[in-house]
């Protein structure tokens, strides 16, 4: 039978509820989407093939210490990266728990070379601080907790490039479909000295900002996110943009009852919203309730009468009014 793999099943999961946080993990965890996240923006794989990024390059070395990032599958089904472990511990700084981060390895170089890239979804862009300084403050610490576990003493040649990668589904107008980088660069103030760049080029912010369609500048991995994680689009028109615009596959063969799955998604959000109105109901007729017993001196019974509330539901109503009384007998 054919069935969908995980990141198709991440989709429905996560319906149009994609951009919030734990979502985003799994979607962007999935090896395809983060080939072309490195394809479009590290310039280490500009020239190669999101198939042969996602197969060959990601996780480079198996020997890295591992965490699971879908708590609700192993890596018996590939295609859902386990990477690193996401947090990063110091006894004066912290813990800092990172969304996605792992190992990667540069191609076409004699020795292998291993990248460290780390993937955040950040929903709000100005959470109080400039968010570029906390991508900077997290490549330091993947930085410095190299030392011990990559390099020792004063070995710094052996200290590995890092990369924090921001993806921002909700940024302000005047960075709506844009891709920034912020590197180390070389720069001689005095003489044409010539240092290696692999010396100095040592850590990489990315801000990929997404946008909407109308743009010029919307297509290619600006599009592809966008899609991926819309609140807007249904699961449907998802998978078949991304399948037909991206060729990011979709389907695989498994046994899998993926319509009972988008169904019962479906209605765990409908179920949310009808409660949450019907809790915002309840709070207004209550209100109202108070108005009229306190502006008018009338009894309970009297003003659910006058607001027509149901015989069925004023003994709820009564309930709850007397419980509020009762609290603000325990607070005086």
């Amino acid at each position: 039978m054919i069935t969908e793999n995980m990141l198709a099943r991440n989709l429905v999961s996560a319906g149009k509820n994609a951009s919030y946080d734990a979502s985003c993990k799994r979607l962007l965890a999935n090896k395809e989407i983060l080939a072309w996240i490195m394809k479009s923006c590290l310039e280490e794989y500009r020239d190669f093939d999101v198939d042969e990024i996602a197969e060959k390059y990601i996780e480079g070395d198996p020997q890295v210490a591992q965490m699971e990032l879908n708590p609700d599958e192993g890596m018996g089904e590939s295609g859902q990266i386990k990477g690193m472990n996401t947090e990063d511990s110091t006894i004066r700084e912290g813990t800092i728990a990172y969304d996605i981060r792992f190992w990667a390895t540069v191609p076409k170089k004699a020795e292998a070379i291993r990248l460290i890239i780390n993937i955040e979804a950040q929903n709000d862009f100005y959470p109080g601080y400039p968010l570029v300084k906390r991508g900077i403050y997290y490549c330091s610490r993947m930085i410095s907790s190299q030392y011990g576990t990559e390099f020792i003493e004063a070995h710094y040649e052996k200290m590995k490039k890092v990369y924090s990668i921001w993806i921002c589904p909700h940024p302000p107008k005047n960075r709506e479909n844009t891709i920034t980088r912020y590197f180390i660069q070389e720069e001689n103030l005095i003489g044409e000295a010539l240092e290696k760049r692999e010396n100095y080029d040592l850590m990489t912010v990315i801000m990929i900002c997404l946008g909407r369609s109308g743009s010029d500048r919307y297509q290619g991995i600006l599009k592809l996110l966008d899609v991926l994680l819309s609140s807007e689009k249904e699961v449907e028109e998802k998978k078949k943009i991304l399948q037909e615009e991206f060729d990011i596959r979709m389907t695989k063969t498994l046994e899998s009852e993926v319509s009972i799955m988008c169904n019962l998604s479906k209605g765990i959000e409908e179920s949310g919203i009808k409660k949450g109105i019907k809790e915002g109901i309840k709070e207004g007729v209550l209100s109202s309730i108070k108005n009229l017993m306190e502006s008018m001196g009338w009894p309970v019974e009297q003003a659910m009468e006058a607001l027509k509330v149901p015989k069925s539901e004023q003994q709820q109503y009564a309930n709850m009014l007397a419980g509020i009384r009762e609290g603000n007998r325990d607070s005086e």
